[in-house]
């Protein structure tokens, strides 16, 4: 299955499917999406209202990843369950520590 991440312009972008309102936050693993693409696949216990999904998105993330809550925005489908985040910082580095970690979140290789 290909990566979730992507390079972009000071950073990278990560799609994400979201399930709000699970019993727990936890990250799930991969999902394929309809046009191919891979996405984490991700539960929150949060609702989706006021912005409280995302805002817990972007915590579970930040620890897991271990970097600031503020380098992780919401990039797109801010009111979807398939969002974009963007994650600043410089992208090569970026995109060989988060495959690192998906390989140990999936037991392989991302892409």
């Amino acid at each position: 299955m290909p990566s979730p991440f992507a390079a972009a312009a000071e950073g990278i972008r990560v799609r994400v499917r979201v399930s709000p309102r699970a019993t727990r936050n936890r990250i799930e693993g991969l999902a394929a999406e309809p046009d191919g693409r891979a996405a984490l696949k991700i539960a929150l216990a949060a609702a989706p209202e006021g912005g409280k999904a995302n805002a817990a998105l972007v915590r579970l993330l930040a620890r897991e990843w271990d970097v600031a809550k503020s380098a992780i925005t919401v990039a797109g489908g801010a009111a979807s369950r398939r969002k974009t985040l963007h994650v600043a910082g410089e992208p090569q580095a970026l995109l060989r520590a988060l495959d690192d970690w998906l390989s140990r979140q999936t037991g392989r290789g991302a892409g």
